[in-house]
């Protein structure tokens, strides 16, 4: 049985597309074993690998499809698909497709930063469910129009936050609940990476097998080059704002959402503080080597250290994401976060590592072991998609977690500046600087629309 009647009709903007709004099904309606049929759009190294696994872990869940503007990526991911699954899906270049498509029941989205949001809404308005990649959003508007878009339509979002579906997140989350840590007064987190100096590099003709046009979406025109994109691996796109939030968007963007989860998911702050800049290897790039920001959240604050300029520091090792009773060595690991209560201080790892609390003489009073939480997210999607229950990776929580790299990013941008916000309306108060950089500029074609 098919679980969408199309009724109505609502333009979404890009290349004249229509689409119905669909009726969902009640969770009856819907068995445990009821196929699942996804096609994956941008098939690049992270989105490839994790919705093969998806299938793997999951039962009676297929890939249709394979949407890439990049043919060289594209064959690559097929290969592995077939390889891995034991049947060729097929490939698609424009995402069209995928979204008239009524055998296809949900997208994972695994494009670049500045896909996400766009190909989000569009694909709730088609109908179908949606896994997207972090950090969903360049910008604070994208984020309520994806909120707006999943509920609107009826969709089921899940965020890539893995952590969201860790235990020992929730355990963590119990444990500060509890009040146990006393209560929370100050917040750190890191994402303290190695690097070294970004080189400029000309442009050069569209390579073969590639829609330049396409892949840069809403994005202003640019000619091509090999330091925004490549046809093999990720590509340079992280260090323009075009494109991404920068490095304080990729592994940092996990390391505040976990925070937040496990405080209660807490709202917005009410004003952050943010400095950076490119002065540890004076790149030309346009997102920081490095930055440092405040969040205040009224009863404590939050900070965020990120870059890619501290070679001595590491991420939790893969032998202890795996481990769930091996702990990191915390001084040193990259990606931590300290909680500090009034009776004690919990640190905390992203994707595994666990989490510690030491008491005033520096002795262990509690811990929790964790591991990669990937195939936990990857089964509470399929799970959500059959139950129509929220996923734990919800978009309004994920837009409230990339609002605080975008807040670090304008504050960053604006001049280092502190910037008050307005938790309500989402704009910052006598700010009009920073309120121009809430919303993008979109190209013809390639535009949210406002929803009727």
């Amino acid at each position: 049985m098919k679980r969408r009647n199309f009724i109505g009709k609502t333009l979404i903007g890009a290349t004249g597309l229509t689409f119905g709004v669909p009726n969902v099904l009640p969770a009856s309606a819907r068995g445990a074993n009821d196929k699942v049929i996804l096609a994956i759009i941008g098939s690049g190294d992270r989105g490839t690998p994790t919705i093969i696994n998806t299938c793997k872990v999951n039962s009676n869940v297929e890939i249709k499809s394979v949407c890439d503007v990049n043919d060289v990526k594209a064959a690559r991911a097929i290969s592995a698909i077939e390889k891995n699954l034991a049947y060729k899906p097929a490939h698609v270049r424009n995402m069209k497709e995928v979204f008239d498509d009524k055998d296809i029941d949900a997208v994972w989205i695994s494009t670049p930063e500045h896909w996400h949001a766009l190909a989000m809404v569009w694909a709730c308005q088609a109908g179908k469910d949606v896994y997207v990649e972090k950090n969903p959003t360049t910008n604070i508007w994208e984020g309520r129009k994806m909120v707006e878009a999943a509920k609107k339509y009826n969709r089921i979002v899940q965020i890539g936050f893995q952590n969201r579906s860790a235990p020992y997140g929730f355990s963590a989350c119990d444990y500060i609940k509890s009040g146990k840590l006393g209560k929370v007064v100050h917040v750190k987190s890191f994402n303290m990476l190695k690097g070294s100096k970004w080189q400029v590099q000309p442009d050069e003709e569209v390579p073969m097998g590639l829609d330049w046009d396409s892949w840069l979406g809403h994005a202003p025109f640019r000619p091509y080059n090999p330091g925004v994109h490549s046809m093999t691996s990720r590509g340079g796109w992280g260090n323009f704002w075009d494109f991404s939030g920068g490095t304080l968007a990729d592994d940092a963007s996990h390391v505040m959402d976990l925070a937040r989860m496990v405080l209660g998911d807490p709202g917005h702050p009410k004003s952050v503080y943010g400095w950076g800049g490119n002065h540890a290897w004076g790149s030309k790039r346009e997102t920081p080597e490095f930055q440092t920001m405040t969040f205040d959240f009224g009863e404590y604050t939050m900070t965020c250290e990120s870059g890619n300029a501290t070679s001595y520091m590491r991420k939790t090792p893969t032998a202890i994401r795996m481990n769930d009773s091996q702990f990191p060595d915390w001084k040193q690991n990259a990606t931590r976060t300290e909680i500090y209560g009034t009776k004690g201080i919990m640190f905390l790892g992203r994707h595994g590592g666990g989490w510690q609390v030491f008491s005033n003489d520096g002795e262990i009073v509690e811990q929790d072991g964790g591991i990669f939480p990937d195939e936990w997210h990857q089964k509470n999607f399929i799970e959500s998609i059959r139950s129509r229950k929220q996923p734990n990776g919800d978009v309004e929580q994920g837009h409230l977690s990339a609002t605080l790299i975008h807040l670090g990013n304008i504050a960053y941008r604006v001049g280092n500046k502190q910037l008050f916000f307005d938790v309500e309306d989402e704009r910052f108060v006598d700010n009009e600087k920073a309120n121009q950089l809430i919303k993008s500029s979109y190209r013809e074609n390639y535009r949210i629309e406002e929803f009727e």
